[in-house]
């Protein structure tokens, strides 16, 4: 039986669920399911290797941050087929996120909305978390490690959860994400405007590079930008990303906009909007970023991918790897091998 039809199975008792309940259920699942070998009976995509960042990727389709917060899930999410892996939001101090309920499902528009507020055991707990996991320990793939700020620390101290994340972090990555994108913590968005973004990205570099000779290792660095922004607002990022030399940019996080959900059940939650209404919006920020970075940078293209066109499609506007997070709720893991079939030699 293929992942699609086993998915078609199980995806009507997932959604007669509370979506967090069933998000709970379903990775110690995935998890049990890998301890026994029934996840190696999965069909990986084909190689079909990119080097990205200076990190060779075995295929391009990767895990979006979010799906596993804490990093809990590494080896059993790795079974899956994915060219890379990334896990977080992770923040300082351990916090519980926003009041339930958080998550919402919008079916008929193929759409999530989440406001859980980087909820995350803390930084110490996510890297020894990845500590443990046999993906980091075997050197199996690409591991991305995404850092956040908590939502307790003003936005003028950002910086120091940034820098703090950085360092407990920058042993164990592939590759970094600085995520000031998520609508869910209170000004974090703030982050993006040109001078809060220079100050912030200077300390990160400088850390960085400090980093670097300490452990003898250079880990790139990926900021994770909204979709919410005009050309002009892209642009001041794009300039910045250059001018601090930052090794990528992982384009887009959720919207803030109700456009494609007015009147729908949910549709006015407050919280981020991914899956389907994202696609068109990421896209657009895609070829806005391509058209000031050329090729100096690369992009990640996330947001609404539900099938192998979708991710073509990423491609197309200029992204070098794609990301899947909501599409993998509504369409179950056989999405992977879809958009990874769709890329081949893209």
């Amino acid at each position: 039986m293929s992942q699609h039809s086993l998915y078609s199975l199980a995806r009507p008792l997932l959604f007669a669920m509370d979506p967090e309940a069933a998000h709970n259920l379903t990775l110690p699942a995935l998890k049990r399911a890998s301890a026994l070998g029934l996840t190696r009976l999965i069909k990986k995509p084909a190689a079909d290797p990119r080097t990205v960042m200076g990190i060779a990727f075995p295929n391009p389709v990767g895990l979006a941050a979010g799906l596993d917060k804490d990093g809990a899930y590494i080896d059993a999410l790795a079974e899956l087929g994915f060219g890379s892996i990334e896990v977080g939001t992770v923040t300082p101090r351990p916090q519980p996120g926003n009041p339930k309920p958080r998550i919402f499902r919008l079916p008929q528009a193929n759409a999530i909305i989440n406001r859980m507020g980087f909820n995350n055991g803390g930084v110490d707990a996510f890297v020894a978390n990845v500590r443990s996991s046999k993906f980091y320990q075997n050197r199996d793939g690409v591991l991305g490690l995404n850092i956040g700020k908590n939502a307790d620390t003003p936005i003028e101290r950002a910086a120091d959860d940034y820098l703090h994340c950085l360092q407990k972090v920058y042993p164990y990555a592939s590759y970094v994400t600085v995520n000031i994108s998520s609508p869910n913590t209170k000004n974090l968005r703030q982050l993006q405007g040109a001078s809060e973004l220079d100050a912030l990205l200077a300390q990160l570099k400088q850390e960085q590079r400090r980093l670097a000779e300490q452990h003898k290792r250079y880990v790139p660095l990926a900021l994770k930008i909204a979709p919410d922004m005009d050309a002009e607002q892209v642009k001041n990022i794009a300039d910045s990303l250059l001018r601090h030399q930052i090794d990528g940019v992982i384009a887009t996080n959720t919207t803030l906009s109700r456009d494609a959900v007015e009147g729908m059940p949910h549709g006015a939650e407050a919280g981020g909007l991914s899956g389907a209404p994202v696609f068109a919006l990421s896209n657009t920020v895609i070829k806005l970023l391509k058209a000031e970075l050329g090729g100096a940078l690369p992009i990640i293209g996330v947001g609404g991918i539900m099938r192998g066109a979708d991710a073509k499609a990423k491609i197309d506007a200029g992204a070098q790897l794609v990301q899947l997070y909501s599409g993998l709720i509504y369409a179950g893991s056989g999405l992977i091998g879809d958009c990874a079939a769709a890329l081949r030699g893209k």
